[in-house]
């Protein structure tokens, strides 16, 4: 068994203490059994084993304990090795008031002693000097053991709030990659999955269309939910693999023209007015950005305002940043396809974060109008 773990045992300590008296009383005993009388012996061995005993509840009750101990050296020198360690263990555990106050105590009984029974070849004036020394260097001892218990308790917790703190940091790192997980899977399912529900609805409401329009838009339904299983996996693989997002492949200002395209292909009445040119200096944030505004507002306008026209405008140029708006009447009938309705939220959150902003409003004409605006820094 290691001294570690014998230290840790609940009986180590007050077994020790007791030992150690007895060991190093044994010298002082030996000398009076050579010089003293039978008397003086029989006293010896009897404080030796009552201060054994004593010494051995000092972890029950210091106090009253080390001021009896410190006593018993009136009467015998056996006394000095359990009152010493009884000085030490006391300053190890109570204040310098309340340890220097039985110190005293000690000292003055071993200046009883040193008057009853003189220390032969040395003076009263040195007895008593090496006395106080001995005590003082036991609180000191002491003393040290209480501060290091004390700093190896604050290390312990330190340890113990900076694990805390590092599990509160995962957790929220956790949090936020759900946050942007779920807003991405948002972004992709919803436009492409509006897409099939608007061509899958436009085959059960025209039942006398002729077999290769139901052909034909069967295969825009199967194209548009392959595309969304792709992009859903794609999504999926930045979980499982320890890669950045961003090191993915992502849209772009480039690909809102793509985006219009499948929207007029099926079926929507799209207005789109590019006013941006050589858009190559964008920031890939504010890129990605713009691409997810326009996929939400399309998408919206098919679920809320089937068949209305909409209209998106994109401008902007390096210096005076991008600006997207996008606006669709308001229609008594919206489609019955389900929406979470934080599309719009996340995007707004998203805009800020790339240090731009978003607004949408139900203006006084009955329109539904997004505005965004994006940073573009000017060319250096």
């Amino acid at each position: 068994m290691s001294l570690s773990r014998l230290r840790s045992r609940s009986w180590f300590r007050p077994v020790l203490f007791p030992v150690l008296a007895i060991v190093l009383s044994v010298p002082l005993i030996v000398a009076e059994s050579e010089t003293g009388s039978a008397f003086e012996l029989g006293l010896d061995i009897s404080v030796w084993v009552v201060g054994a005993l004593l010494l051995s509840g000092i972890f029950r009750r210091p106090v009253a304990i080390t001021i009896v101990l410190s006593v018993l050296p009136v009467l015998a020198l056996t006394a000095v090795p359990p009152a010493t360690a009884a000085i030490a263990q006391l300053a190890a555990v109570r204040n310098l008031r309340t340890t220097t106050a039985v110190a005293a105590v000690g000292v003055a009984a071993h200046a009883v002693y040193g008057i009853w029974r003189p220390m032969p070849g040395l003076s009263y004036a040195w007895w008593v000097t090496l006395v106080v020394i001995g005590y003082a260097a036991m609180i000191g001892w002491g003393r040290l053991a209480r501060t290091r218990a004390a700093l190896i308790e604050s290390l312990r917790e330190r340890a113990r709030r900076a694990e805390a703190e590092q599990a509160g940091r995962v957790a929220q790192a956790r949090a936020g990659e759900r946050t942007a997980l779920a807003r991405e899977m948002h972004d992709v399912l919803a436009h492409r999955l509006s897409l099939a529900a608007t061509y899958a609805g436009a085959l059960e409401y025209r039942e006398d269309a002729e077999p290769a329009q139901v052909a034909r838009a069967a295969g825009v339904v199967r194209e548009a939910v392959h595309q969304a299983l792709e992009e859903l996996r794609e999504v999926i693989g930045v979980l499982r693999a320890d890669t950045d997002p961003d090191d993915r492949p992502q849209p772009g200002l480039s690909e809102v023209a793509t985006l219009v395209a499948e929207g007029r292909a099926a079926g929507a009445d799209i207005r789109f007015d590019n006013l941006v040119a050589g858009a190559g200096s964008l920031p890939p944030a504010s890129g990605r950005t713009s691409y997810r505004i326009v996929q939400e507002g399309l998408t919206n306008a098919r679920k809320h305002a089937p068949g209305a026209p909409v209209c998106l405008e994109v401008a902007g140029n390096p210096g005076n940043g991008l600006r997207i708006v996008l606006r669709n009447p308001v229609t008594a009938t919206g489609s019955d396809l389900p929406g979470s309705g934080t599309g719009l939220v996340g995007l707004t959150e998203r805009a800020r974060l790339t240090g731009g902003r978003l607004d949408h409003e139900l203006t006084g004409s009955g329109e539904f109008r997004v505005e965004a605006w994006l940073p573009w820094p000017g060319e250096r």
